[in-house]
């Protein structure tokens, strides 16, 4: 008796937590340049309703959901910096992110302009 209940709950457990892993976020890699914003941009709307702020840890991204918090690391000196996506961009060939000037300069890509990077993000469901 006890070794029929000890196996039901050990299924029990491996079943959660299959469950739980199955429902998890999965994490989505990818690489290539990043840009950032000219001041001019200051102010205006960006495609997610938000005013444009070069003072904020934002960014644009052709794809990724708005709001989806996204991890960028700047490949020549390993700096990382953590945004939120609110726009839509870069329309530069060659180019998956545009940050603000605050994340551009937390990563030191502010002074050449572009800069090779790793983005890191968990997809939403």
């Amino acid at each position: 008796m006890n070794f029929k209940y000890k196996t039901f709950n050990l299924l029990l457990s491996v079943f959660g937590l299959i469950i739980f892993l199955s429902s998890c976020s999965q994490k989505t890699i990818q690489s290539g340049k990043a840009s950032y914003y000219a001041s001019k941009f200051n102010g205006r709307k960006t495609a997610s309703g938000e005013r444009f702020s070069n003072n904020k840890l934002t960014a644009a991204h052709k794809t990724i959901a708005f709001g989806t918090k996204v991890k960028v690391t700047n490949i020549k000196n390993g700096r990382s910096v953590k945004v939120v996506i609110n726009d839509r961009g870069p329309f530069v060939a060659g180019r998956i992110i545009d940050l603000s000037q605050k994340a551009a300069q937390k990563i030191a890509i502010d002074k050449e302009g572009v800069g090779k990077v790793k983005i890191s993000y968990k997809k939403k469901k």
